[in-house]
């Protein structure tokens, strides 16, 4: 069946209204000007982290309007070669087609890669990301599968070119991950990981077992929003506990001869942070308070949105435990609960190619919100 181009056409532009109206390219243009103020500013790195949140502000804002203005180009092209191709006939026009066909595809993935960025809306969807993983049940395999996820969301961010910084490792003792936490410093890195969320599963026949068994593993992936000066969560130090211990390698081989890494108690709450990939007990401290306060401020969202729904008479869940399973044996699946979306290269996924997951969760979640408001 021929396409009918005018009619895809017309659905682009559409689609491309409503992420104008969104991302408001007018207001975007006036926030870079004042950005681009404040970033040529001679006493801008007296305050370095202050001078690096501006310049990552306006990196965003500039990769947004770029993003919107390239593709509102691409829209125009095309239309531009079909054009070219009514002009034509025989061949030339069959080729010109055919060129158009490919392209009308590729803007296609594009756009909705665009579209998705505009559900992004939650108060703390802009934030960069720190995500957590931890082993679950399964043993060395559950261990294994914890440092499986967490290359994947390293490949993830590599990927799209997003800086990356693991701030803990804790490994099991045959192989593997007990757990692990890394930051992804890029803008809307939260909104985005935010729907990863949740408990995976792991199906395959297991490498550790030498009687070549199937084996179930789990997974947990925790993902908070990171901490900015602006969120005034101040700790009083009477609600802290620190406690200081060598840093420690696969194996519980010693990689530190000082007692540097550090483990810090939340004591009303009993959340623990412990970070031991600085160099120094100073800056693991730095950053395992960062931490804390992050995962303090998505506790406090949390009972917020929880009482929000309970006044409202709202008691039903809107994530479930178990989000999305990794099957190796006897057939080849990964498949997330939530949205049925699924993919038949699980090697593909764990190499970091997770975007259709993301982008099937970030719409599932925005559904999910609609229905309950």
């Amino acid at each position: 069946m021929a396409t009918d181009f005018a009619l895809e056409i017309q659905h682009l532009r559409a689609t491309m209204d409503s992420i104008r109206a969104v991302t408001d390219p007018a207001e975007l243009r006036a926030r870079i000007a004042e950005l681009s103020d404040k970033a040529t500013a001679q006493d801008l790195w007296d305050d370095p982290a202050a001078a690096q949140a501006v310049t990552s502000e306006l990196s965003h804002a500039q990769n947004e309007l770029e993003r919107v203005e390239t593709m509102e180009g691409r829209i125009g092209d095309l239309e531009a070669l079909l054009e070219l191709a009514g002009e034509e006939s025989g061949e030339d026009a069959a080729g010109l087609r055919e060129e158009a066909e490919a392209e009308l595809t590729r803007i296609r993935r594009s756009l909705d890669e665009l579209e998705v960025r505009t559900l992004l809306s939650g108060e703390y969807d802009k934030r960069e990301a720190v995500v957590t993983i931890r082993s679950g049940a399964g043993g060395v395999d559950a261990a294994d599968f914890a440092e499986m996820l967490l290359r994947m969301y390293l490949r993830w961010a590599e990927r799209h070119g997003y800086p990356t910084q693991v701030l803990d490792t804790s490994y099991a003792e045959e192989a593997g991950l007990k757990s692990a936490t890394f930051e992804v410093k890029a803008p809307y890195a939260f909104g985005t990981l935010s729907v990863e969320a949740g408990t995976h599963r792991l199906v395959r026949i297991s490498p550790f077992d030498n009687q070549g068994r199937r084996q179930t593993s789990f997974a947990a992936v925790e993902v908070i929003p990171l901490i900015e000066q602006t969120d005034h969560i101040e700790i009083p130090e009477n609600e802290i506990k620190v406690d200081v211990f060598r840093s420690s390698g696969p194996g519980g081989q010693s990689v530190n001869t000082t007692d540097s890494a550090v483990r810090m108690t939340h004591i009303p709450t009993g959340v623990v942070v412990s970070m031991q990939n600085e160099k120094s007990q100073l800056q693991n401290r730095a950053a395992a308070l960062r931490v804390l306060q992050s995962r303090l401020l998505l506790l406090r969202q949390q009972e917020e949105t929880a009482t929000k729904k309970a006044m409202a008479g709202d008691v039903k869940a809107s994530w479930g435990d178990q989000m999305r399973s990794y099957v190796l044996q006897p057939y080849q699946m990964v498949k997330d609960l939530r949205t049925e979306h699924e993919s038949g290269n699980p090697q593909a996924v764990f190499d970091g190619e997770i975007d259709s997951f993301i982008d099937a969760g970030i719409r599932w979640r925005v559904r999910q919100q609609s229905e309950q408001a």
